[in-house]
């Protein structure tokens, strides 16, 4: 029953107000959460590490196996449950704007707080959506090139230079776009929502799909800026997500404080 609240919105809830930005808005939320990165920098880039240990982890697991094809949708899909990972960062940014201490040990008060419930029904979602993503990205292998088993090299020469290779891989990126829209309607604004206001679920995933409706132009630019830093910080062995995730946490912090009337 508890769980079952924190996805549920009660009924005479009052719904947050959702503003209209500017394009140009995007551009300030970056530069203060890179500032915010320099700031508290020597804290948090030991906790950001998870993710290029993730991303190493995935190569360990997928090169020179049978699972090479699904490196790419592993290493992708990991920035799906990007929002959740990013929830501690959130809660840093909240705690310097009130001008409270913002230590590294409060990254896990997320995992403490009365709303965890919450969190953790946004975080089971989000990991419910990775899932489905790994399963589609298998479908179309399976369809493509999957039926002649092919490894190592084998396989990237027949993904690069056949039309079954070249089908997988427009497939495979039209659906993963599919899934980082969905990611984005659903993750942008409720995470750190849930953060700032301890509001349900359910409010909270409603209030960021309507804060991406209202705001298309720019929310298709900030997922484009996300996708191109994302893949910035994991060209060099992924190491480079050690400073992408946290900044992105809290440019993505700033951008609710002006898409969600406080």
């Amino acid at each position: 029953m508890t769980m079952l609240h924190a996805v549920q919105a009660p009924a005479s809830a009052e719904r947050p107000h959702v503003r209209r930005i500017h394009p140009g808005e995007l551009d300030w939320a970056l530069a203060a959460g890179w500032k915010d990165f320099r700031e508290k920098r020597g804290e948090v880039v030991m906790l950001a590490l998870i993710y290029p240990a993730v991303g190493m982890l995935a190569a360990a697991l997928t090169l020179n196996s049978r699972l090479l094809p699904m490196f790419f949708p592993i290493a992708a899909g990991v920035s799906i449950l990007g929002p959740a990972v990013a929830s501690g960062f959130y809660v840093l940014a909240s705690r310097r704007e009130a001008g409270l201490e913002s230590g590294w040990r409060h990254f896990v008060d997320p995992l403490l707080g009365g709303n965890r419930l919450a969190l953790a029904a946004l975080t089971a979602g989000l990991l419910a959506l990775f899932l489905a993503w790994l399963l589609c990205a298998w479908a179309i292998y399976a369809a493509t090139l999957g039926p002649e088993h092919l490894r190592g090299a084998d396989f990237l020469r027949a993904l690069f230079t056949t039309s079954k290779g070249w089908t997988l891989i427009a497939l495979g990126n039209l659906v993963g776009l599919g899934f980082a829209v969905a990611t984005l309607a659903l993750g942008v604004v409720s995470f750190p929502m849930v953060v700032d206001k301890g509001v349900d679920a359910f409010t909270a995933v409603s209030t960021s799909i309507r804060a991406v409706s209202a705001n298309p132009k720019a929310m298709t630019l900030w997922g484009l800026r996300v996708a191109g830093l994302l893949l910035l910080g994991a060209l060099p062995a992924f190491v480079g997500l050690a400073i992408v995730l946290p900044t992105l946490g809290y440019a993505t912090w700033r951008l609710y404080t002006r898409l969600v009337e406080r």
